[in-house]
């Protein structure tokens, strides 16, 4: 579910252009405190264009803007441009490479010591709209007031053409568990299952309750294990209403499910941390796919092969 953490192409909304990245904050008197966590490789544009449209819309909602942002290791300079830019983002170089879930665990850990009411998970190629963060806030609130206890509240993001991209799902049925069915609405919060990590807003309470994504998986899928296990613990997850933001999805050419590759190069990718590498796939099918998980854990690299085959027959 989650998107890399490597470059696909840079996206700057025209709401942003034109403005300085070390603009000064707008006059406002800070009423809340969110802490945004991010990790970053290799796509300084990018990074530094989220952080300026994260300062806008927290400005907006009267929001004291604060992140904290692993750099896996960058070499375009996207640290030393972040800590010059914008002070109040903490920039942390653990050793890697880390991608992009172990690069979070590492942003989640410090995001969590932060005195702070939640933690927005943040993708640093996700542009937030200005009115982002106020409306998320707002919808949390009125959930948790009709819920009596806080919820994970997932942001849905669109691509330049207005399509979905990223966001909330639910199981396509009990037997296909993994094969997720995307949930949105314009008008008001919808209930999900699991979650897109580009922009999730997570309260503090529920952020140290249930603990950090999982470092066990190598890029992928600690998104998706972090909200089933919110929803076993109890937390119940909702998409917020309407897109909060900009984000392209990641490109289905030159990855291991474009078809017009060979089954040697396939499975190559298959196999690669941004794939679907078999240690990160085998824990989590044993974790989430109860007494099936050895048919859960297999099916994909099946069915690969045996596409590849009947193509190539």
């Amino acid at each position: 579910m989650s998107t890399p953490g490597r470059p696909k192409g840079e996206y700057r909304s025209a709401q942003h252009e034109g403005t300085p990245v070390n603009a000064p904050p707008e006059s406002a008197t800070p009423r809340r405190c969110v802490v945004a966590a991010l990790t970053c490789f290799n796509r300084r544009a990018q990074t530094l264009a989220c952080l300026q449209a994260l300062q806008r819309s927290a400005q907006r909602a009267g929001v004291s803007p604060s992140a904290v942002l692993v750099d896996d290791g960058s070499t375009d300079g996207t640290g030393d441009a972040v800590r010059a830019g914008f002070p109040w983002v903490t920039v942390l170089a653990p050793p890697g490479p880390l991608y992009w879930n172990r690069g979070m665990h590492h942003a989640l850990a410090r995001a969590q010591d932060e005195p702070a009411e939640a933690v927005l998970w943040l993708n640093d190629d996700t542009l937030l709209d200005e009115t982002a963060l106020q409306r998320l806030l707002a919808q949390s609130d009125a959930l948790q007031a009709q819920a009596g206890r806080p919820v994970i509240l997932v942001g849905s993001t669109c691509d330049r053409a207005g399509r979905a991209s990223y966001g909330g799902a639910v199981a396509a049925s009990r037997l296909r568990r993994f094969r997720y069915r995307p949930v949105s609405s314009a008008t008001a919060p919808a209930r999900c299952e699991v979650m897109n990590g580009n922009c999730v807003l997570v309260p503090m309470s529920i952020a140290r309750a249930l603990g950090n994504v999982d470092p066990a998986f190598e890029h992928a899928m600690g998104d998706t294990d972090y909200a089933l296990r919110a929803g076993r613990a109890g937390h119940a997850l909702y998409v917020a209403a309407g897109f909060v933001g900009a984000c392209e999805q990641n490109p289905v050419a030159g990855s291991f499910l474009d078809a017009s590759l060979p089954l040697r190069s396939r499975w190559r990718l298959m196999m690669d941390r941004k794939g679907l590498p078999w240690r990160s796939w085998l824990h989590f099918t044993r974790r989430h796919g109860g007494w099936l998980w050895p048919a859960y854990f297999a099916w994909p690299y099946l069915r690969l092969v045996g596409a590849s085959l009947a193509g190539r027959s």
